[in-house]
């Protein structure tokens, strides 16, 4: 009996790339994770190919609304970039090594740096929907991390430190040109649950006794992924719905979120665009 040789995470991020680079020889700089609600800003690139995730190998594919399902390569305010156009979620039932793929696909077609958009929830009672946060550090709540397993030591260290993950450079930066423009900005502290419910009134009140700003359900595995390939990350969270004070909750649906965070659009979009020039 022959036995079938176990393909290796290297050889499935190649064979990834290969896919991609068969499309597109732009050689990229930049990678851009967008999130909920927010994948107009695909539509400011000028774009060379759109790759939907199905005919890449081993890519995921998107399962919620307003994620388009696609991998973009073009050119945004000059600058060479690649754009997921919609991402994957721990609770579309994705293991954590599937979410984070297209991160260290991206980082094997040479990107320098990485942007991740999101949408979420505000435990901070400062923060008003449609104001951007600029992430500075997460609390990480997921069961589950992708780092967990054998390491492959040719792209990251078994135990990556975590002390300098958010380019706290780029932070200031973006809040100074939020300031100059008059756009609602923070710096914030991320945390993330697995969803895909939202949090009961409880939880939210120990996310914000534990020191959260926001609470999502995404962007922390592909953050910890950048970080165990030491590329520098850059977080920005659109605001969609307000969840403290306790007193002043109300239901959200999704239909909400989305019409939250595509008011907010133009202002990330301005952002980003600004950042990569």
């Amino acid at each position: 009996m022959q036995l079938v040789k176990e393909i290796t995470l290297l050889q499935k991020i190649e064979e990834a790339v290969k896919a991609i680079r068969d499309s597109s020889a732009l050689e990229v700089k930049i990678g851009i994770i967008l999130g909920t609600g927010l994948g107009k800003l695909a539509d400011e690139m000028e774009v060379e190919v759109e790759i939907p995730y199905e005919t890449i190998p081993y890519f995921a594919v998107s399962t919620v609304e307003s994620h388009a399902g696609k991998l973009v390569i073009g050119k945004l305010a000059g600058q060479p970039i690649v754009a997921m156009a919609g991402r994957f979620h721990y609770y579309e039932g994705y293991s954590m090594q599937e979410i984070t793929f297209p991160v260290r696909v991206m980082r094997f077609l040479g990107i320098e740096r990485l942007i991740i958009s999101n949408a979420a929830g505000s435990v901070n009672p400062a923060y008003q929907i449609g104001d951007l946060v600029f992430i500075r550090d997460h609390i990480n709540l997921h069961p589950d991390n992708p780092l967990r397993g054998v390491n492959e030591d040719r792209l990251g260290p078994r135990f990556p430190d975590m002390l300098s993950t958010y380019d706290n450079d780029w932070n200031e930066r973006a809040l100074g040109y939020c300031k100059e423009e008059g756009i609602p900005a923070h710096s914030g502290v991320y945390a993330v649950l697995a969803g895909p419910n939202l949090e009961t009134p409880a939880e939210y009140r120990y996310l914000h006794i534990i020191g959260a700003d926001l609470v999502g359900m995404s962007t922390v595995p592909e953050v910890l992924v950048a970080k165990h390939m030491d590329l520098p990350v850059f977080v920005v969270s659109v605001v969609s719905n307000r969840c403290y004070p306790i007193e002043q909750l109300s239901e959200t649906s999704i239909e909400d979120v989305i019409d939250a965070v595509q008011l907010a659009e133009p202002h990330l979009t301005r952002v980003v665009k600004y950042m990569i020039s």
